[in-house]
């Protein structure tokens, strides 16, 4: 098995992506290509504890940053890590990609060297993310900002896919995201959509779900388009953040310095750990014709460790071959 890693993506790179490549070398056998500048992937490699003979370096000496457009990279930015890692993904030469870097050029890099799978109109971004019901899965975190009822059909398909591949879950529970769990709620999108769901034989269609539905675990698959879930993503994020902060400020700190006291601060940074988004890595853009992981642009050692880990398991149980197979015919 061989994953490309993008070592100069993101906010913290290439010192917390080498960091997290090493961590997750420590642990698997598996062989990383590294895509970056040669000069600093071998100073990494110096740095850190690597297996030498589980790494490739390919170097890659066109930059990408946050507000290169999609169309540049393409265009203009042929050595870079991203345009690499499509070529490897195209060629054979590696099982998958991941980056944390811009997630715009990343998708548009996929489009036009991978194409996407027979029948799939647009890809979707599918995040895992921590419910009172274990992990779940919602899509589309913000590929898609505006989407037909086709569209969250496919979506809706290669989630449910994707919970049986990563999550193990046998038959998983998919629902459209709503104002309201009647089938006549929402726009003309949704209820369309989910007359759609409704009618399909190969899915365990369980209707709507109101956002607070979401981390009770009330399904297994959550189904949106692109601007409604990465508003969702963005504002669970914030809100987490807000309240692990103001916890610590208004409760924590006024607290006598005791054994109780560091317990319970040792407790809820366990609690902060399972809830935090490093920890589930990567997200899959699914509906591409090879397995691209994109990373939060905020990636640390740890997330990157974990994408490499999840991309390990989706490749072991042929996620891709999985996805290929699927009916994504409307009719």
């Amino acid at each position: 098995m061989n994953i490309a890693l993008d070592i100069m993506g993101g906010d913290y790179s290439p010192e917390e992506t080498l960091k997290g490549a090493s961590f997750f070398l420590q642990e698997h056998d598996c062989d990383i290509t590294l895509l970056g500048e040669k000069r600093l992937i071998e100073n990494g490699l110096e740095k850190y504890p690597f297996k030498r003979e589980k790494v490739q370096i390919v170097d890659c000496p066109d930059i990408i940053n946050g507000d290169t457009l999609p169309t540049e990279v393409i265009r203009g930015k042929r050595n870079s890590p991203i345009m690499t890692g499509m070529d490897l993904l195209k060629n054979g030469e590696t099982e998958a990609f991941i980056s944390a870097g811009n997630s715009g050029a990343v998708m548009a890099a996929a489009l036009f060297k991978l194409g996407c799978i027979n029948n799939i109109k647009r890809p979707a971004i599918a995040a895992v993310i921590p419910t009172l019901k274990g992990k779940k899965i919602i899509l589309d975190m913000g590929a898609n900002v505006d989407c037909k009822p086709v569209h969250l059909l496919h979506f809706a398909l290669m989630g449910s896919a994707y919970a049986r591949a990563e999550l193990q879950i046998e038959n998983p529970e998919v629902a459209l995201l709503n104002i309201g769990e009647e089938k006549t709620k929402g726009n003309r999108v949704s209820r369309e959509t989910y007359e759609l769901l409704s009618k399909r034989d190969d899915l365990n269609f369980v209707g709507n779900i109101e956002g607070r539905g979401i981390f009770l675990g009330l399904a297994d698959v959550i189904v949106c388009d692109g601007f409604i879930g990465n508003i969702f993503l963005k504002t669970v994020e914030g809100l987490a953040k807000m309240f692990m902060t103001d916890f610590s400020v208004s409760i924590l700190e006024k607290l006598p310095k005791d054994q109780t006291t560091g317990l319970l601060k040792e407790k809820l940074s366990e609690y902060a750990i399972k809830r935090d988004y490093k920890t589930y890595g990567g997200a899959p853009l699914l509906g591409v014709n090879g397995l691209c992981f994109i990373c939060h642009g905020r990636s640390n050692a740890i997330a990157i460790k974990n994408a490499l880990h999840n991309a390990c398991i989706f490749i072991e149980n042929n996620g891709l071959e999985h996805l290929k197979a699927l009916n994504f015919k409307s009719e």
